[in-house]
């Protein structure tokens, strides 16, 4: 499993998914213990909010699960459409952040199924 958490520096989990453009990457193998296996850094234009639904073919698309501290329902939506869980975290630690979502990920808030907003994200 691949586990891309927004962070701007690199170092902390950051808000805003949908315009973040630095992302770590972890891999979760059998052994469930996650490795830091890629760094996305993409352009202003490839931010998802100015993707958008064009349905052109992004970076993230090769990701199971984006964690973020913060995102719209607008981007939960598109993730979802994409085939991807978008979760909220509260860990600043990206690798906490993958951590806690390997253990509690059913518990954690994501995407409904639905068509109508929920504002940030669900319980």
């Amino acid at each position: 499993m691949k586990i891309a958490v927004s962070s701007q520096n690199f170092r902390t989990v950051t808000n805003h998914a949908g315009r973040a453009r630095r992302f770590l990457v972890y891999t979760v193998g059998d052994d469930l213990l996650p490795v830091e296996t890629d760094r996305i850094d993409l352009p202003k234009e490839m931010a998802m909010h100015e993707v958008g639904d064009s349905g052109i073919a992004h970076p993230l698309d090769a990701v199971d699960v984006i964690l973020s501290a913060s995102f719209g329902a607008g981007f939960a939506r598109r993730m979802h459409a994409r085939g991807l869980i978008a979760s909220i975290t509260e860990k600043s630690d990206p690798l906490e952040a993958v951590k806690e979502f390997m253990m509690n990920g059913q518990n954690l808030p994501q995407l409904c199924d639905c068509n109508h907003d929920h504002g940030d994200h669900h319980h």
